[in-house]
């Protein structure tokens, strides 16, 4: 049987082909899987998104499957345990990141009507669809992640630079930007 057409970064193996397949550019708008997204796409500043990939289930449990008020009631404590999981990406202020991370999420949504609507206004609740022909047409970053980037650092969060929020943007469908021959369409 012939593989399907694939945007050209997941090509790598099975676990990437999955997660292109079943996961990146599929509209999502849970609170909580939205934090997870932008907490591992902070994770990945620096690293390739293949060594987060295969550690988001270790992610999950060192932080309580996402419930974010118990991260956010995290201690210098908890801090030094993580460092010390080789499940996860062993860098202080990544691991401090999520705590801070939770602290403004939850002041955030004492402010907006959920964290979900609060990020899918930056593209008018709806997926923008890009229709690149080749990898090399995707930008890392773009003037609507630059303002994502600068209100979430308003807000209080880290490692929430624009590329982080332009990949997060892919990753969570709020911009599909699949090569236009792949065989997956986000929606």
């Amino acid at each position: 049987m012939k593989e399907p057409k694939r945007c050209e970064w997941c090509l790598r193996d099975e676990i990437y082909k999955e997660y292109h397949d079943k996961i990146w550019g599929k509209p999502e708008y849970d609170d909580k899987k939205l934090f997870e997204f932008l907490i591992l796409e902070g994770a990945q500043a620096g690293l390739s998104w293949y060594t987060v990939l295969i550690k988001r289930d270790n992610y999950r449990k060192a932080f309580y499957d996402w419930d974010i008020e118990r991260i956010a009631g995290m201690t210098d404590e908890d801090v030094e345990r993580l460092m010390n999981d080789k499940g996860i990406i062993r860098n202080k202020l990544k691991i401090q990141s999520v705590i801070i991370n939770a602290r403004a999420y939850l002041k955030l949504i004492e402010k907006e009507s959920s964290f979900s609507e609060f990020l899918w206004s930056y593209v008018d609740g709806k997926p923008v669809i890009n229709h690149p022909e080749t990898l090399e047409e995707v930008p890392a970053s773009t003037s609507v992640s630059d303002k994502m980037s600068k209100d979430l650092k308003k807000a209080g969060f880290k490692f929430v630079g624009s590329t982080i929020c332009y990949a997060f943007m892919q990753a969570t469908g709020m911009v599909d930007d699949h090569i236009i021959d792949c065989h997956v369409k986000a929606y």
